[in-house]
């Protein structure tokens, strides 16, 4: 493994331009030795094989033993704020980010209060630029009577008007963490036919669950989690969400897949107006894992069985799913030992993710190659995002360098989250981000006798943008 520039960085950050010779790049059709430079924040040239000479106004970065990719792009991460700066903050949460080597973070509107308007958009946005240190983005939240303020933050369906720093509207048809609802069909349909951009979903039908929750109330075995919210709960809205895309002519996200049957259903029919993700620890972990793990792997929508594992990975490397995301949901380690079914639904994941997936790979599961096309390029697709999630000459110069050929057990203590936890905790992985470089800027890296958790090279608000969409 080569020996990084975490000391000093911070100085010779030079104005977002820096060259990484020697790495084992990883490009959209193969993999390649060879060098990288970033010129004021963008991919300048690619050099198959090397010999870029430095020069000095760049950093350089000796990337010898290690692989070179684009900076993953989490489409789905709750950053608590405002309201809950004990679980996360914009800032805690793009630290963590960035430790993890993503690069770019679509946080969630479900705070206290709900992200429902421009004006909590707006200030969300203003505390990014302020405290963040990676690329951000944010959904506006859905409720049955904000369409005008939808409106405002994306457009309508005849005049689509996007906003920097808003990715989409996400609607929550099953209750979860928070107070947003919207499951009654009228004002679904009023949503679906009056908003701009896309519309991501939490598909999990409300009557259902409600219908269902007697029979569960009085159980305190985690078991019961994922039988109440079953397959049949999360099909029913997944249906329901798709058939008012395809009426309405609307682009839909479906959120965190997590049972086969959705999967199976949605590989022959969801067309071209319909994408979907999957989350690492539902690729990772079945009941028998929940059952010993317990409330730590507790989430909404669950984890569901082995068979559902093996299928949302057949479909995630046939195409029907479209790319990979977190639910970073922290919750504190208190409320998690309160047990089932009080404890909050919700886990971290965002600085894991990358270093889990390059586990799989390594393991045979999928290939490098795959794991970028799901965690960088996918997202990128996904929501139309310009010059990211590839290493192409000209696209932004957010990159990661992982060191593939030394695993770590990672602990608790490793974490940048304010949870201060992980479900991953005592699991060897492979993948570890040695350096995370957003707009040609350094934001985190380890070295060589460091710690697992690293240290940041960057000051609060100094790197990442809005994002464009």
């Amino acid at each position: 493994m080569a020996a990084l520039p975490v000391e000093g960085a911070r100085e010779q950050m030079s104005g977002g331009s820096m060259l990484i010779r020697g790495a084992e790049i990883v490009l959209p059709d193969r993999i390649v030795s060879g060098d990288l430079r970033v010129v004021a924040g963008k991919i300048e040239s690619i050099a198959i094989g090397g010999g870029l000479v430095p020069n000095g106004d760049e950093m350089l970065v000796e990337g010898e033993g290690l692989h070179l990719m684009p900076g993953a792009i989490d489409p789905q991460v709750h950053f608590r704020e405002p309201g809950n700066p004990e679980k996360e903050t914009i800032g805690s949460g793009s630290r963590a980010a960035a430790a993890g080597g993503v690069t770019s973070f679509f946080d969630m509107p479900n705070n206290n209060p709900a992200a429902t308007s421009l004006a909590a958009m707006q200030a969300k946005i203003d505390s990014a630029a302020a405290t963040a240190v990676t690329n951000y983005g944010f959904f506006i939240g859905a409720t049955p009577n904000n369409v005008a303020d939808l409106q405002d933050a994306v457009g309508t369906a005849e005049a689509p008007s996007p906003t920097d720093g808003i990715c989409g509207i996400k609607v929550f048809m099953g209750s979860s963490t928070g107070d947003l609802l919207v499951h009654q069909q009228e004002h679904l349909e009023n949503i679906f036919a009056n908003t701009g951009g896309i519309i991501a979903v939490h598909a999990e039908d409300e009557d259902r669950l409600n219908a269902r929750w007697p029979e569960f109330q009085d159980r305190t075995d985690i078991a019961a989690h994922a039988e109440w919210r079953d397959h049949e709960c999360a099909l029913l809205a997944t249906k329901r969400a798709t058939k008012l895309a395809k009426d309405h002519g609307h682009k839909l996200h479906v959120l965190h897949l997590t049972t086969g049957v959705e999967a199976d259903w949605l590989a022959q029919n969801k067309g071209d107006l319909v994408t979907t993700e999957v989350c690492p620890q539902h690729l990772t972990f079945d009941q028998d894992d929940v059952e010993k793990i317990g409330t730590r792997l507790q989430m909404n929508p669950p984890i569901h069985y082995t068979e559902d594992r093996d299928t949302l990975w057949r479909r995630l490397k046939d195409g029907t799913i479209d790319c990979i995301a977190t639910d970073h949901a922290p919750h504190t380690l208190e409320n998690k030992a309160l047990g089932f079914p009080t404890a909050h639904s919700g886990m971290p994941g965002v600085e894991t993710s990358l270093p889990l997936m390059l586990t799989h790979a390594l393991d045979g599961k999928c290939s490098i190659s795959d794991v970028t096309r799901w965690m960088c390029e996918g997202p990128a697709r996904v929501y139309g995002m310009k010059n990211k999630g590839r290493l192409e000459e000209g696209f932004d110069g957010d990159l990661v360098l992982v060191d593939l050929e030394n695993s770590h057990t990672i602990q608790d203590a490793d974490t940048w989250t304010n949870v201060g936890w992980t479900p991953l905790a005592g699991m060897e992985l492979t993948g570890f981000p040695q350096l995370t470089v957003v707009g040609g800027i350094p934001v985190h890296g380890r070295g060589i006798g460091g710690s697992l958790r690293g240290e940041p090279l960057c000051e609060a608000g100094e790197a990442g943008i809005a994002l464009k969409f």
